[in-house]
């Protein structure tokens, strides 16, 4: 019997329409590439948002990261931003208000430590409604272990 069926054998499927459905177009971005992120730091064409802590950006001594900084014109957006005190995630008005104002009507390129905590922005974005960013899964991890990628400090 097809897996989709039924466990009582009725011919229905469990939980979904049966039948055969054509693939779509990608619905998210492509991930961004090294070499994407680096060309970006000349176009500026997109704006590199950083999830990390704002002492990690600003490139405070810190026990994680070899290389202290961030990707040049990158802007930080610390994860834990995007909730409220309980841990749920803000209005998705206020959400919406301070990506827009980071973004400047660009479109965002979301990076962090490993590429991990950049998808709480990303999720973030989703709840606000805006446009998906791309993510740069290597991000800062994969920066630093090219010595000839640029590197800067502090908040700007």
């Amino acid at each position: 019997m097809d897996r989709r069926r039924s466990a009582a054998g009725h011919g229905r499927c469990a939980r979904h329409r049966c039948g055969r459905f054509p693939a779509g177009s990608v619905a998210r971005p492509l991930p961004a590439k090294a070499s994407e992120v680096l060309a970006n730091i000349e176009t500026g064409e997109a704006r590199v948002l950083d999830a990390r802590d704002p002492g990690r950006f600003a490139g405070k001594p810190n026990p994680i990261d070899p290389v202290p900084g961030h990707i040049p014109g990158a802007r930080n957006r610390f994860f834990r931003d995007n909730l409220d005190a309980s841990g749920h995630f803000r209005p998705s008005g206020e959400l919406a208000a301070e990506f827009a104002a980071l973004l400047d009507d660009q479109p965002a390129i979301l990076q962090c430590g490993s590429g991990v905590t950049a998808c709480h922005n990303a999720l973030a974005m989703a709840v606000a409604g805006l446009p998906a960013g791309r993510l740069y899964p290597g991000s800062w991890s994969e920066w630093i272990a090219d010595p000839s990628r640029p590197v800067a400090t502090g908040i700007d």
